[in-house]
């Protein structure tokens, strides 16, 4: 990763930029940057990577909410970084090539965590932040909160926001938003499938912690087997998809917990889990 490195000083910073609270088998991150609405620079994305790759095998975790501290979720790339690159053409290049396939390997990892996900959403996400809240497996977001992909207005293409865009929002919803980088209301981003609920602002924290408890309360190895299976199946083909869900869906069955939890269906009772 571009910011990463072995020295406590960047451990520190990297630690400060995403903090991180658990309770009740819910992490929660906050991104810490609020006096740049919590632009994705560097250290922050390297920060953000580290504590997903510390939760991929934490299986006290059942899921996790990303919030932004300050007064926006996340408004995208640090432009001011990425300008300050004042190197030779071809140096340029190598930095922005090597800054957007950082920026894609942990927005693709949030699709590979094996416990879901939750972007709690106020004032902005735009751009890289809007990227951010599609790459989340849901998405909760404060009634005032707006959503764009507005870097066509500085003559910069979303071109890699586009991708976590387009596989939630259907095509022309998407390319409207990207080719005029208008914001959008989250009352208009529950209607397109960018977010799934709209809370007052003063409920927001509790409306996403609400969903993250209930996922929290399910079996946790289904849950997982569930995500990694919904997206597999979602690049698949029809005959594939069920072919691949069918051998999920059996392994799920034999799980000793998923006997567990059919029998005391059966025998109306509550189901007493070890995972």
């Amino acid at each position: 990763m571009l910011a990463a490195n072995g020295n406590a000083t960047m451990d520190a910073e990297m630690t400060e930029l995403v903090k991180r609270a658990d309770a009740d088998g819910v992490a929660t991150l906050t991104l810490n940057r609020p006096e740049a609405l919590n632009a994705l620079s560097e250290a922050m994305l390297a920060a953000l990577q580290e504590q997903i790759d510390r939760l991929r095998d934490d299986t006290a975790i059942r899921a996790v909410i990303l919030r932004g501290e300050g007064k926006a979720f996340c408004a995208g790339h640090d432009l001011r970084e990425m300008q300050s690159r004042r190197n030779s053409p071809q140096a340029r290049r190598d930095y922005f090539n090597a800054l957007f396939a950082q920026c894609g390997r942990m927005m693709t990892s949030l699709t590979r965590l094996p416990q879901p996900v939750i972007a709690q959403v106020h004032g902005i996400a735009t751009a890289a932040g809007c990227q951010l809240v599609a790459s989340c497996d849901l998405a909760v977001a404060a009634r005032s909160a707006r959503f764009a992909v507005s870097g066509v207005n500085l003559g910069l293409f979303c071109s890699t926001p586009m991708v976590a865009l387009t596989r939630n929002v259907a095509r022309k919803h998407a390319f409207e938003m990207l080719v005029t980088g208008d914001f959008v209301s989250a009352g208009r981003a529950a209607e397109i499938g960018l977010i799934n609920r709209v809370a007052d602002d003063d409920a927001l924290a509790e409306e996403t912690e609400t969903l993250a408890r209930q996922i929290a309360g399910k079996l946790a190895v289904a849950v997982r087997m569930g995500k990694e299976a919904f997206y597999t199946q979602a690049e698949m083909s029809l005959e594939a998809a069920y072919a691949y869900t069918g051998r999920v869906m059996a392994e799920n069955m034999l799980h000793r917990d998923t006997q567990e939890g059919v029998n005391a269906f059966l025998e109306k009772r509550a189901p007493e889990w070890r995972q």
